[in-house]
């Protein structure tokens, strides 16, 4: 990264404190355009943040050469009440990158199927009536189920960003989305009308690492194929002093796709993703006793047009709570069904069979620690991640990560050894 390319995130910064005052009234505008309540009824309320994050790696990668990356994003939300029974929500990201993983044209995407981050993208647009014991969600919106960390086998409706395997954040849905409650009892129908994939590394970047087979070879990005189908799911979860816990069905698409490679040439092949249907049957547990909190989660991911395996992946989890710490370990792992012999980017699957843990530390109001990792029983793949947390005054945060990968080739953890890095996140929040 040369000297101009490292002025650019704080350019980026400057521009995205100039665009808040436009997202904000643009966001606002749609919002009360949408509102048959009067004025006087309408309760309005933002929030949001500027972070700029440099990332810095210790190796270079065969297909990847940068060592260093800028991010710059800016995060709006707004809130409106129009009435006690109906709530609107709305949520604008603006994005720059240092490293071309943002695209290239100013755009506000809705979709989120892109292969590059957007520009601008609509992170919310969602409506919320309540009537009695009835909630009832509609529009673009985050749906997450289980109890677990690290790997929740049930999330089905959960895609992410996975340009950095590591580092990854969720992306919304386009849904809708009911839930009954009775007492401790809460019942969830969730419809899905399509498939939001989760974005995966790129090709000519470090988060992919290439087989030998592949040398000499140029890979051509053929895009994605959608196919046309709804999803939907439903969900009984339980809430109670001793015993909570959740079952779970799910028929849908996944949103890890398998890839089909396509000879182009003698010297150039074609990758295509692909998105094979999956139903889930699955169920999560937390029990709490007087020394820890025993929790588990676990799905069967059956493939019905049997373009993908059918397996089991389930976690079982210790945590306890000791004044400002916190300690928490386990076992992810994985049951092999039907083997057919799918190619996919599986992330799930990479971190089975593997021993996690995590501990954090409250040192104060404003600083905290943290540190997790997975090993593979195997021995083959290892990954830990600490990190440092320290706020400055009322609107001002710093955040200190470091992140270190080991193993073999052939791991799905240890094929990353070459991307041990370290970070610094500086963000404004308002």
């Amino acid at each position: 990264m040369n000297a101009r390319s490292l002025l650019n995130p704080m350019k980026m910064i400057l521009r995205a404190q100039d665009c808040r005052q436009s997202a904000v009234s643009l966001i606002a505008f749609a919002l009360i355009c949408v509102s048959a309540t009067s004025a006087s009824a309408q309760a309005l309320s933002e929030r949001g943040y500027v972070e700029a994050r440099g990332q810095f790696f210790f190796q270079e990668a065969p297909n990847d050469p940068e060592q260093a990356v800028g991010d710059v994003l800016l995060r709006q939300d707004v809130f409106l009440k129009a009435a006690e029974w109906l709530r609107f929500g709305a949520g604008l990201d603006l994005r720059a990158n240092s490293h071309d993983q943002v695209e290239d044209q100013w755009r506000l995407d809705f979709a989120d199927r892109s292969i590059l981050r957007p520009h601008a993208a609509v992170r919310r647009l969602t409506a919320t009536i309540t009537s009695g014991r009835l909630t009832l969600d509609v529009g673009k919106q985050f749906i997450r189920w289980g109890r677990a960390d690290i790997l929740n086998p049930t999330d089905r409706l959960a895609p992410r960003d996975y340009l950095n395997v590591i580092d990854t954040e969720f992306l919304p849905v386009l849904g809708a989305r009911a839930v009954i409650q009775s007492g401790s009892e809460n019942f969830e129908v969730v419809f899905v009308p399509r498939l939001t994939p989760s974005r995966l590394p790129l090709i000519d970047q470090r988060w992919t690492v290439l087989p030998p087979e592949a040398a000499g070879i140029t890979l051509v990005d053929l895009g994605n194929e959608f196919p046309q189908k709804t999803q939907q799911g439903v969900r009984w979860n339980h809430v109670g002093g001793r015993v909570e816990g959740s079952l779970s069905f799910f028929d849908g698409l996944q949103n890890l796709p398998n890839v089909r490679v396509d000879a182009i040439d003698e010297t150039t092949a074609g990758l295509t993703r692909l998105y094979p249907k999956v139903r889930t049957y699955g169920g999560d547990v937390a029990i709490p006793t007087s020394v820890v909190t025993l929790k588990g989660e676990a799905a069967y991911l059956q493939s019905p047009d049997e373009q993908n395996n059918d397996y089991v992946l389930y976690v079982i989890e210790f945590e306890r709570q000791v004044g400002e710490w916190v300690f928490d370990g386990g076992y992810t792992g994985e049951v092999l069904v039907n083997d057919r012999g799918a190619f996919r980017f599986a992330p799930d699957s990479g971190v089975a069979k593997s021993i996690i843990g995590r501990v954090g530390y409250t040192l104060g109001p404003r600083r905290s620690l943290a540190i997790e990792g997975a090993a593979r029983q195997s021995g083959d793949g290892f990954y830990v991640k600490g990190e440092f947390s320290q706020a400055f005054g009322q609107h001002w945060r710093a955040t200190f990560t470091g992140v270190g990968l080991a193993g073999e080739d052939s791991d799905f953890l240890g094929q990353y050894h070459r991307n041990s890095h370290a970070s610094i996140a500086l963000r404004f929040s308002y």
